[in-house]
């Protein structure tokens, strides 16, 4: 690791297991903030019920996670029992990590605004330049300029000075309307699948092998052992309760010794629980079916192996022709490079903004489906010091630590610069060639709601030929656009802010990324471009319209030479659509032949107000 910078004004605050000895040249900062939680609980004490420490020490993991994921250093023969096996890395490992812990156990109360704007506030003050914030605002969402967003708050802060805020979509997907952090001055960021899997043979009685997914490597392969489902060995055979496995629904004369299928059915059950009430019943093995859903759980009671319907439903087929169905379960082997990757996560919380919709949200994509990274031990498992998570909290690190090395190599971008430079060279391709397709209740295509300007691309993001720069300035007009009042704004934003009245100024703030909610007849966009590539540099535009659109761009052409590399144009939209409709999606690609910078579309034709 380099010296730490000699601007760096942070601390190493001590407490609970944690002095300055535990900072060096990777941790050159840790704080902890408290007083906004205990005002609410006064007895928050470690080994009151919370694995919390009274410092800057991670108990819980989520923290080590995250770090270690956006700037962790490159450790060998990292892996999770066996699992993942390889060199581990964060996105900028040569970076230095400040600390600000603003959150605790939820069984103290999680998260207070207070503290969780004391920390923004220190962290502005110490010196950082990235901010990785995993956290989130539940829906329904409350405005920017309410001290409830606090994220909003403290993050505009930070982005007047130059700090860029890199914060996780939420977890509420695959339904619509659910994104978190909407606020236009943060990095937004959806979550996506690798193409790694931990695949785990079931082997049935007939020598007929079906795959699931496990992480559970413990001690042993399950030989051949008797194999049920659960509406069987109900309790109740009436009871539906039973197909959920869910607690005290199962008959543990009938399932003693055996392996049982459950099917889930409810939002109430997870494989995790599901296994407990398995377990309580004397079984030895858990086969899990249901719906689709991205993640994976270690349950350590016994085996435990996810499935989808599907596989579920082949397995209840054979149960049910055979007098005395068995089953061995195999432990889960790595398997890389055999899936079609990236898909936007079952779990990823997805657009349109349903405060701002004219701010187009997520962002951007990265991986957060069964993250490898670091972890605080837990006790004697074997598992310690690395865990498998899954997340936009996950993701969220990814997208920081690239933002980290875009900085260190133009130090003075603004965070807009670097945003533009991650939406704009984004893939919407998978490893196979084909569109990136996003994974919930249903299979479909991903669009700008679901992934952003795309899945992030670390090498073109770092010369992303022409890049949308916003100002301070730029975003306090935006709020006053949608209705925010000059004194809210002023409360805010800590300035003197009169708002004027400017028509259609909302959909002019100049993101990389347009989004109309409300498109009646027709409307016209303005954006701003500027060259930070070859000083004599000759832009076309290309355009996908969004369907029943018409798009046109002018000027078509965008000439850059030294005395000219900053440059408008304007794009019109309209409609030849004669019925309300749904979103349409399309894009705006500026391209000189080399590198192609392009933003997402998204349009609403309607015909009465929404």
């Amino acid at each position: 690791m380099g010296q730490i910078p000699s601007r760096w004004k942070g601390v190493c605050k001590v407490g609970e297991q944690f002095n300055t000895t535990n900072c060096n040249k990777k941790i050159i900062g840790a704080r902890w903030f408290l007083k906004g939680i205990t005002d609410h609980n006064k007895n928050l004490i470690h080994g009151n019920g919370t694995k919390e420490f009274l410092s800057a020490r991670d108990a819980i993991g989520h923290g080590t996670h995250t770090a270690s994921t956006a700037a962790g250093y490159c450790v060998e023969n990292a892996n999770y029992g066996g699992l993942a096996y390889g060199l581990a890395r964060g996105g900028a490992p040569l970076a230095h990590l400040a600390i600000y812990k603003a959150c605790w156990d939820n069984s103290v109360g999680g998260c207070a605004d207070a503290d969780i704007l004391k920390a923004f506030d220190k962290a502005i003050h110490d010196g950082v330049d990235v901010l990785t914030v995993s956290l989130g605002v539940n829906i329904p969402l409350f405005s920017y300029v309410d001290q409830r967003d606090t994220i909003a708050i403290g993050s505009f802060h930070a982005i007047r000075k130059g700090i860029t805020v890199v914060c996780s979509a939420g977890n509420s997907g695959p339904i619509s309307q659910t994104i978190a952090n909407t606020a236009p001055w943060i990095v937004t960021v959806a979550a996506t699948t690798i193409d790694r899997a931990f695949q785990a043979a079931i082997t049935l009685g007939n020598n007929n092998t079906v795959w699931g997914q496990s992480i559970d490597t413990g001690k042993h392969n399950l030989a051949f052992v008797g194999l049920t489902y659960s509406e069987r060995i109900a309790l109740d055979p009436a009871d539906d309760l039973a197909k959920d496995c869910q607690y005290g629904s199962l008959n543990a004369t009938m399932a003693a010794g055996k392996i049982v299928l459950c099917f889930s059915l409810s939002d109430q059950q997870d494989i995790i629980s599901a296994s407990l009430t398995v377990k309580e019943a004397g079984g030895v093995g858990l086969i899990y079916a249901q719906f689709h859903e991205d993640g994976l759980n270690q349950c350590g009671v016994f085996p435990c192996i996810k499935v989808d319907y599907e596989v579920g439903t082949q397995i209840l087929s054979y149960i049910r022709r055979t007098r005395f169905p068995t089953a061995s379960l195999s432990l889960p082997r790595t398997v890389i490079g055999k899936l079609t990757s990236p898909q936007v996560s079952s779990f990823s919380s997805r657009g349109p903004s349903s405060m701002s919709p004219t701010v187009l949200k997520p962002d951007i994509a990265a991986p957060g489906v069964d993250i490898l990274a670091a972890f605080p031990p837990q006790g004697t498992t074997q598992n310690s010091g690395f865990a498998l998570l899954s997340g936009t909290s996950m993701s969220c690190p990814h997208v920081a630590g690239i933002a980290a090395l875009i900085k260190s190599k133009h130090p003075t971008w603004s965070p807009a610069a670097i945003r533009s430079a991650l939406v704009t060279t984004a893939s919407q391709t998978g490893t196979d060639g084909s569109v990136i397709s996003e994974e919930g209740s249903t299979y479909k295509t991903a669009d700008p709601f679901d992934l952003g300007g795309g899945h992030v691309n670390p090498n073109k993001a770092m010369d992303p030929g022409l890049i949308y720069n916003i100002t301070t300035e730029d975003y306090i007009h935006f709020l006053c656009s949608i209705g925010y009042g000059s004194a809210s704004i002023s409360k805010m934003t800590k300035t003197t802010t009169k708002c004027k009245k400017e028509k259609h100024q909302e959909l002019n703030l100049n993101l990389p990324s347009i989004s109309i909610p409300y498109l009646k007849k027709g409307a016209k966009v303005v954006r701003t471009v500027t060259n930070v590539g070859n000083i004599t540099s000759v832009y076309k535009a290309q355009v996908k319209a969004p369907y029943g659109i018409k798009v046109r761009v002018e000027p078509q052409i965008l000439s850059f030479n030294s005395s000219s590399t900053v440059l408008s144009f304007n794009i019109s939209f309209l409609s030849t659509l004669k019925l309300h409709g749904d979103y349409r999606f399309g894009s705006l690609t500026w391209t000189n032949g080399k590198q192609f910078v392009r933003i997402p579309i998204a349009v609403r034709t309607i015909q009465f107000e929404c």
